[in-house]
């Protein structure tokens, strides 16, 4: 897991929009005819726009020379113009290109011509209009959007660093704990320190951890102080990345689909455009991060074999234990309640090998932190899952009877489901408020960096090895 503890390298300055890979590049440079479109009304307009960029988390990012109307005549026009074409582009799909911080990266994006929606907005007199029309309008946005203005105003107000020498446990006498304490009650997991015990701290870090998806321990190591001592800057530092994340997607996801959440480790099912199912996952442990991929579930495999690939060793005695055979050069591991995937894979269309599958130790869904895996996803109750879909596919008699079997079977599904693998350490939980998690895989600080935000030092904790399963 990765700590949350942010250690600065840098001082966090305002980015120049138009030097942005992502945002000048899509500025063309402006029709000679625009002159006249970049009337006092729209110049304001856009002005007033900007103004308004922090609910976007943008407002680390200079948009506008200050300069622009000593500027002359032909140049105001043309940088009115790159100036309104990087802000529709932040809006619209980003100030950062995903596949730009990725080897690979297929989520769906959104897909606008900036250009002419410009055009047409300043001939209109509806240059604010258009704008707003660009970014996310759903309601998780919003709030994460509220939640980052209410942080941004207190960014300046930074808790106090609490030194660690050695981790805490329940009844140790420290003299960090009044610390530690007072931080657990401003943080909401603690009644006022003088009625709590040994136990009640306890139970407010594990609590803590649970909501950071950190080991539930209730001892303070790294990890959970680095929580403890997050600010509301460090809180800013994160919703304006979420909302980045959020420009980055569609904002026609397909109505029925499948979203796993790697930084929560959770997923997500809707169906015809409503939340259905929520369950936990298991994901790829820092270094064998699970990618953000945007790939279909096509069939089911009831009772599948595991063919081991050539980046897990297996060890004589794991393919004496697990009953392993060499095929073709590979170890594979034949059906059954013990095998790796479990009693059922969730078959998915791409080329790095990621899949939805069961598990033989579902004991570890009860862990906070499940960034265990060495890639592919595996699902709390994956046979109810494929039962659930099964059904609703209108397939369930099909992945009965296969399941059944015992044997392997493949039940291909009528239509594809859409999987998109995403990425969101923060987030709009069940309760209707902004949950956080760390930052497992490290892949906040790049896009932190271009928001205008400082670099930071962040420090793997390896997930410990699990398994060999995938």
């Amino acid at each position: 897991m990765l700590l949350s503890t942010i250690t600065l390298t840098s001082s966090a300055l305002p980015v120049m929009a138009q030097t942005l890979p992502g945002a000048a590049q899509a500025s063309p440079v402006p029709p000679s005819d625009w002159q006249t479109l970049w009337t006092e009304a729209n110049r304001a307009a856009l002005k007033q726009a900007l103004a308004d960029r922090a609910r976007h988390g943008l407002d680390r990012v200079t948009f506008l020379p200050r300069n622009i109307d000593e500027q002359p005549t032909g140049d105001v026009a043309r940088s009115y113009t790159k100036a309104a074409m990087a802000y529709a582009h932040a809006l619209a799909q980003g100030m950062v290109d995903p596949s730009s911080l990725h080897d690979v990266y297929t989520i769906a994006r959104p897909v606008t011509d900036q250009t002419e929606g410009l055009g047409d907005a300043l001939r209109r007199n509806r240059l604010a209009q258009w704008l707003d029309g660009l970014a996310p309008a759903d309601p998780e946005y919003r709030l994460l959007s509220q939640a980052y203005l209410a942080a941004s105003r207190n960014a300046d107000n930074r808790k106090p660093v609490i030194p660690l020498a050695n981790s805490i446990h329940m009844g140790d006498v420290n003299p960090r704990v009044p610390e530690i304490v007072d931080q657990l009650v401003e943080d909401g997991y603690l009644t006022a320190r003088p009625f709590a015990d040994s136990t009640d701290i306890a139970d407010a870090v594990k609590a803590l951890q649970r909501d950071y998806g950190i080991r539930e321990d209730g001892i303070v190591g790294p990890d959970t102080l680095g929580v403890l001592t997050l600010g509301p800057g460090d809180r800013a530092r994160t919703l304006a990345v979420a909302l980045e994340r959020r420009r980055w997607l569609s904002r026609t996801p397909p109505a029925t689909r499948i979203d796993v959440n790697t930084a929560a480790a959770e997923l997500r099912y809707y169906r015809d455009g409503q939340l259905v199912d929520r369950r936990k996952v298991i994901v790829g442990e820092p270094d064998r991060e699970t990618p953000p991929l945007g790939s279909p579930i096509y069939r089911l495999v009831a009772n599948p074999t595991w063919t081991v690939p050539k980046s897990i060793p297996v060890s004589r005695a794991t393919v004496r234990a697990k009953n392993m055979r060499r095929i073709n050069g590979y170890w594979v591991q034949p059906s059954g309640p013990d095998n790796a995937l479990g009693l059922v894979k969730f078959d998915m269309k791409n080329n790095q090998a990621i899949y939805l599958h069961d598990t033989s130790a579902p004991e570890l869904f009860e862990r906070s932190q499940r960034h265990l895996s060495h890639g592919c996803v595996r699902i709390s109750d994956a046979l109810g899952f494929a039962a659930m879909l099964a059904d609703q596919e209108g397939v369930g008699d099909a992945w009965a009877k296969a399941h059944a079997s015992g044997s392997y079977e493949i039940v291909d599904l009528p239509r594809e489901i859409p999987v998109r693998l995403l990425y969101h350490n923060a987030f709009v939980a069940e309760d209707g408020k902004v949950a956080f998690r760390t930052d497992p895989y490290g892949w906040n600080d790049a896009v932190a960096v271009r928001l205008g935000f400082a670099d930071a030092k962040t420090r793997h904790a390896k997930a410990e090895a699990i398994d060999i399963g995938p």
